[in-house]
């Protein structure tokens, strides 16, 4: 079909970025949202080149949903858009379906069209209940709240910032297909930090990284990660929820820069046996007025006493926690001591195998790293644990609470028990999301084999929560 008569917004990845880091910095001013509103409802209805909005809102396992809304349209309903939540795993029963999705007019995206299509822009949505208000298994939501309620109450920000690695597979279908052969292929096998510039692994890395420039994600560093065909693309840390909104867009990315160079980027945290799994370090601080209140040079490995606390309450809390970072039968893999896997439940300076490491910073950049995180998590709700837990958790009375011999669980059954079993994740989530999640867990570990064994099994790949595949699932 001809395009010539059409004219629809593309825009050069400069001006890309000069729209997105602009609007970035209204975020991280906290702009006040009817400001923001009412720039960016005025700026739909005068681009007239636009043709649709994609609205982004994730479900309680973490995986993206998308709608395009008509630009036209969305500009006079942006206040009543409805969706069939029951339609959405883990969201509503049929008998109360009806769920709306709000507009935060602050998370808003100029996309590249070569990658999102020509004539689109997007944003992120908030799921509202029929009360109107947030709805409960909208983490994202929840995130924000706590966020927002952290800022009014204390000044606190809540800042992040992820480390995410992936594979990168051939074939545009490599996890729906490997029922059939049973096997990943690598597209490169260079290693840590190498890799030609021409190959395949450096084409995708160097295209993921110019889309991620254009959405104003800041980037520091990109390479090839220790495993074959993997990678890791490093940006500047964030507010919490846009932090969060940014792990969304980067796997989004990756998959679709993938799947258009006619391959498969896949967030399995162990998607090969035999080599180093992919994690999502995740690096957190909390400031006050600009203060980063985990620096203090006086204190034991520069760490404040408040961050060591902090800290504290992470460990304290790991084992009831592990579920909801480790949210996978795959990510059970990768808790292998042999592949610096941060299985254990203590604290360090230098050990990569402990699941909270205390880099090494500045007053700027001190922060600690909580690292037994998976890349298929959710992270709205990865975060908001990690923040509730670390600001508002216990601290346990065990002896050598930071270097106890304790390991976080080899497989999801005891994962599961211990999260179903924990008073804080009832706290944290309330009874009923954390009844859902759970079952959402223990619907995917029933449909896989119960030991791991030695070897990555279909059901494992074929019923992972980000290749959802609604066939497959009414097939058990």
């Amino acid at each position: 079909m001809s395009s010539e008569l059409r004219d629809f917004l593309a825009l050069s990845y400069g001006e890309l970025e000069d729209l997105n880091l602009e609007a970035k910095e209204q975020r991280r001013n906290r702009v006040a949202a009817h400001k923001i509103q009412e720039q960016r409802i005025k700026y739909l209805t005068d681009e007239k080149r636009i043709k649709a909005v994609t609205v982004l809102f994730s479900d309680l396992e973490g995986r993206l949903h998308m709608l395009d809304y008509d630009k036209k349209f969305l500009v006079k309903s942006w206040d009543n858009l409805t969706f069939d939540g029951s339609s959405i795993r883990g969201f509503t029963a049929q008998r109360e379906s009806d769920l709306r999705l709000g507009i935060d007019w602050s998370a808003f995206y100029w996309a590249p069209a070569d990658v999102f299509g020509n004539g689109k822009v997007l944003v992120f949505g908030e799921v509202i209940d029929k009360e109107g208000g947030p709805y409960s298994g909208d983490l994202r939501s929840v995130l924000k709240q706590y966020s927002d309620g952290q800022y009014k109450s204390n000044g606190y920000t809540l800042n992040a910032a992820n480390e995410i690695e992936g594979f990168l597979f051939a074939g545009v279908d490599a996890e729906r297909r490997y029922h059939e052969t049973g096997k990943f292929e690598y597209v490169n096998t260079g290693g840590y930090y190498h890799s030609l510039p021409g190959d395949p692994l450096r084409k995708f890395i160097d295209t993921v990284a110019e889309v991620q420039r254009s959405m104003g994600f800041e980037n520091e560093k990109d390479h090839p990660e220790v495993a074959p065909s993997q990678f890791e693309i490093n940006y500047g840390y964030g507010e919490v929820v846009a932090a969060a909104d940014q792990i969304q867009l980067y796997k989004l990315i990756c998959r679709q820069v993938a799947t258009n160079l006619g391959y498969t980027a896949s967030f399995l945290p162990k998607p090969v046996v035999g080599v180093n799994g992919s994690g999502m370090h995740t690096n957190v601080s909390v400031s006050k007025d600009s203060t980063n209140l985990f620096w203090d040079p006086k204190g034991e490995e520069k760490l404040s006493k408040f961050g060591w606390t902090f800290l504290d309450r992470i460990l304290t809390h790991g084992l009831d926690l592990c579920l909801t970072f480790n949210s996978s039968v795959n990510a059970y893999r990768r808790l292998d001591p042999h592949y610096e896997a941060p299985n254990q439940l203590r604290a360090s300076a230098v050990d990569r195998g402990a699941m909270v490491r205390v880099p090494i910073g500045n007053h700027r950049s001190m922060r600690i790293e909580v690292r037994a995180v998976a890349p298929d998590a959710n992270p709205y709700l990865v975060l908001y644990s990690i923040f509730k837990t670390g600001l508002d958790g216990e601290i346990s009375k065990i002896d050598n609470l930071r270097q106890a011999e304790r390991y976080l669980p080899d497989n999801i059954y005891t994962a599961i028990e211990d999260f179903r079993d924990a008073a804080w994740t009832t706290t944290l989530l309330g009874a009923d999301v954390k009844g859902r999640y759970a079952d959402l867990k223990q619907a995917a570990a029933d449909r896989c084999a119960r030991l791991l064994g030695t070897i990555v099994k279909a059901p494992e790949v074929q019923y992972h929560h980000d290749v959802y595949n609604q066939y497959l699932w009414n097939m058990f």
